[in-house]
């Protein structure tokens, strides 16, 4: 399996890497530039009023950064998802309209993290390690669903989650 790339929940900004706000910014400027200043050398018949004009070029000038700041993402987002970013970089942006990234998120597979005890890849999902059983979540000793580490019931059916014997690690985040 591919080696992961890190990045925790609460770094959104470092999702969207550099070159791609970089690229992102110069299509927003080529866009502009085109719209207003190549373009209308080319009309042969007269201008749409200027407030529609605005609109019409700040609106592609924004999708082109768009399009461009998502393959970015993908190339962050998908190792974190041990998915091919280089595929899916080129599905994004060849696929035209948004196509790609629609399909990105559609198909695209659970973050991976590492069992702190046997160092298995698993996903964000599971409850227990498939190697070593490791408990990796709190979930409820009668429906076996997850509950928070502070739930003194389960929400689903009302057990009483002290009866259970859930691991100390996870009792210690309980009090």
């Amino acid at each position: 399996m591919r080696d992961l790339v890190n990045i925790g929940g609460d770094d959104d900004a470092r999702m969207i890497p550099l070159w791609s706000i970089l690229i992102a910014t110069a299509a927003f400027v080529g866009v502009e530039y085109y719209l207003w200043l190549v373009l209308p050398d080319q009309r042969h018949h007269p201008a749409p009023p200027l407030g529609f004009r605005i609109y019409f070029n700040l609106s592609w000038g924004v999708l082109a950064s768009l399009y461009f700041l998502m393959i970015g993402y993908v190339s962050k987002d998908a190792p974190r998802r041990a998915m091919s970013a280089r595929f899916w970089m080129l599905i994004c942006f060849v696929m035209p309209g948004g196509i790609g990234a629609v399909l990105y998120f559609l198909l695209r597979q659970p973050l991976i993290s590492r069992c702190p005890a046997c160092s298995t890849m698993v996903q964000s999902d599971f409850h227990f390690c498939p190697q070593c059983n490791y408990q990796l979540t709190a979930n409820c000793g009668n429906c076996f669903r997850t509950v928070r580490a502070t739930d003194q019931f389960c929400t689903r059916c009302g057990h009483e989650l002290a009866a259970d014997h859930m691991p100390a690690r996870l009792h210690a985040l309980r009090d």
